[in-house]
């Protein structure tokens, strides 16, 4: 009998955690960008339910300001799975006044995002979101546990987290809480990609090299596109790139590549001595930027 693989070990795992999410909650939803990692949460989904549909909707918090390809792919992907699709709108949000929109050059919805996704898990009765974060990404997302509780108001305690020795996880709360549970917390950027690779799930065409116009801001190379205001010193130009994580197109960046392939994108990543987030112009705020919006109710 061959020996499990380090992949499969992962897959068990989260396979396991998907289960337990199902097991002990009544309402849970997969959190869905369109990107890689919630990809893969939704082949693992199909996986650990599998002959049955998966058990929860997927939910999309939609900024408006999206690549065009993640929204085609994302309506591609409900309709392959059959899932049910949540689709929470920033700009709704915006029209309703619950969030002012940001104004300046570097305006983006990504931060509004919060008060959206926390509108939506009310509206739906949303007790357990699960989301594609991983503990390599970002320093604050390496305080996370499996299962993050969220206090009424959404928000994250980094501090009172509890304990999940030997893989048992407490999922109990009081009216009004909520959890955020990340089956992927012990992946890292390779092991996505080469289970994407090794499992050859369909991913968007942005993740391959392209041709596309660009600027470069706060060393962050932005797509040109309808929602960002190009400042008179600021130059476009097309050339061939690739995207690394999708999010806002106001704060994902793109990186020079010519990674055609799977193997090809495998061998950049590693290579590569910046994370994807190095990436997000967002994520440049501050140095706690997303512990700041983590505890409000972020992702």
């Amino acid at each position: 009998m061959a020996p499990i693989t380090h992949l499969q070990t992962l897959e068990n795992e989260a396979i396991f955690v998907l289960r337990e999410v199902a097991a002990q909650f009544e309402r849970p939803a997969l959190l869905f960008s369109g990107g890689k990692d919630s990809i893969v949460m939704v082949h693992l989904a199909r996986k650990a339910f599998y002959p049955s549909r998966f058990p929860f909707p997927l939910m999309h918090i939609d900024t408006g300001h999206n690549f065009p390809e993640t929204i085609t792919f994302r309506d591609w992907l409900v309709q392959d799975t059959g899932a049910r699709l949540i689709v929470g709108s920033v700009q709704e949000s915006i029209d309703k006044g619950r969030v002012k929109e940001e104004t300046g050059p570097d305006a983006s919805r990504n931060v509004l995002q919060t008060v959206t996704l926390l509108d939506a898990l009310k509206e739906h009765r949303i007790d357990c979101a699960l989301g594609g974060g991983r503990r390599d990404e970002e320093k604050a997302r390496a305080k996370e546990r499996f299962f993050s509780h969220r206090d009424v108001f959404g928000q994250w305690d980094p501090k009172n987290q509890r304990p999940e020795l030997w893989n048992i996880f407490n999922g109990r709360k009081n009216p009004g809480e909520h959890f955020r549970v990340f089956p992927l917390s012990n992946w890292t950027e390779m092991d996505v990609w080469q289970y994407i690779a090794a499992e050859r799930i369909v991913i968007p065409d942005i993740y391959f090299t392209h041709r596309r116009r660009v600027f470069w801001r706060n060393g962050v190379l932005l797509a040109d596109t309808p929602f960002v205001t190009i400042q008179p010193e600021e130059k476009v130009f097309e050339t061939d790139v690739r995207f690394r994580t999708i999010g806002d197109a106001t704060c994902t960046g793109a990186i020079l590549s010519k990674a055609s392939t799977m193997e090809d994108i495998i061998a950049e990543v590693a290579a590569a001595r910046v994370t994807e987030r190095g990436n997000r112009n967002d994520d440049k705020r501050s140095d706690t930027a997303m512990e700041d919006r983590k505890r409000a109710g972020y992702f």
